[in-house]
């Protein structure tokens, strides 16, 4: 029995794993759940991920994650794909798992000449997977759940969360920030119907204690809109550090926070992979969809008027398709209040 131990331990070393999530900055932080499973599992395994070029500082320094393949897909899409399929078969790995839903990732997966290749029945390559599942969203079941399922034969049925891990020099960095307790405000969205107006933003801003500082959060092209919010509100302690963290710098900050406010967004799976304090609101989509907050002190704020046109869609709009935008008028500032102590 000791030797049969010792020879699954050998051959879990022996493994190589690849996952493929070539979406955006959200979708690849909900896979590293994913790694995460398969870690606790595999130990001594080699892990590595495929990704789309700009997101791939989310995985920088990462502990386990062996090698991290960046796709730029905005210039010489296809001469850089061609070379990643070269790059993925010649590493031969045991178990491609994609969790990706598009031809392209299909492409990578079906190509990678691994012995096992796992995926969603809506890649219209799934036909080249050895295990296909079906992705159904609106049930109520998170995107983590959907994607771990793909490897529930491998690892089991439990529940892992995603997890960013800022090194020393990240967390270096933001320690000037929390000289004093804190707030992060990521304020934006890349959909229009995805951000909580920005009036009142304003609003809450302007009612926050005097003792807490605010940080407004976001990527460069953010900037101007943070910077509008920090100059109409009558609040003296907002700081603008939009464009000016990279992510797992902004991680860093986040994990602090005595509250996190995001839009449904990628600045709440930052925090959801720090367990940061959470307060998500969302207007045009709806947690249903399964891309929710999952920290361990995380609060849901959406209208509580009924709405027949929402969710209007699962990824949100550049405008209102009704031109009123009541789902994100229609929440109180004082419901983001209420959420937490420290403001009562």
């Amino acid at each position: 029995m000791a030797i049969e131990g010792e020879l699954e331990k050998f051959l879990k070393t022996l493994q190589k794993f690849l996952i493929i999530q070539t979406a955006f900055i959200g979708d690849v932080i909900l896979a590293t759940a994913v790694a995460e499973k398969l870690h606790q599992y595999y130990p001594d395994a080699q892990l590595d991920f495929v990704l789309r070029k700009g997101n791939e500082g989310l995985l920088k320094d990462h502990p386990f994650i062996k090698t991290v393949v960046v796709w730029d897909k905005k210039k010489n899409k296809i001469k850089n794909l061609l070379s990643i399929l070269r790059q993925v078969r010649a590493s031969k790995y045991n178990t491609v798992i994609n969790l990706h839903r598009f031809a392209s990732s299909g492409i990578i997966a079906g190509y990678s000449g691994a012995k096992q290749i796992v995926g969603f029945d809506k890649n219209p390559l799934s036909f080249l997977f050895t295990k296909k599942i079906k992705h159904e969203i609106g049930n109520g079941k998170h995107e983590v759940e959907r994607n771990q399922q793909l490897i529930e034969n491998i690892t089991d049925a439990n529940f892992a969360k995603p997890k960013l891990y800022p090194c020393k020099e990240d967390t270096e960095t933001v320690k000037k920030y929390k000289d004093k307790p804190y707030i992060c405000i990521a304020p934006t969205s890349v959909w229009f119907t995805k951000q909580y107006p920005k009036d009142k933003w304003v609003e809450l801003c302007d009612r926050l204690p005097t003792s807490l500082t605010v940080y407004l959060l976001g990527a460069p092209n953010d900037s101007a809109a943070c910077e509008w919010i920090m100059n109409a509100s009558k609040n003296k302690n907002i700081v603008n550090v939009a464009g000016k963290l990279n992510f797992l710098e902004s991680a860093a900050l986040i994990a602090d926070a005595e509250m996190n406010y995001v839009n449904d967004s990628a600045p709440m799976h930052i925090a959801s992979a720090m367990n940061a304090k959470t307060t998500a609101i969302f207007c045009s989509t709806i947690p249903a969809f399964g891309f929710g907050p999952l920290s361990d002190n995380a609060h849901i704020i959406e209208t509580e008027e009924p709405l027949d046109c929402r969710p209007c869609g699962l990824h949100g709009y550049k405008k209102c398709p009704k031109g009123h935008f009541k789902c994100g008028f229609l929440i109180d500032t004082n419901r983001l209040l209420t959420v937490n102590k420290i403001f009562n």
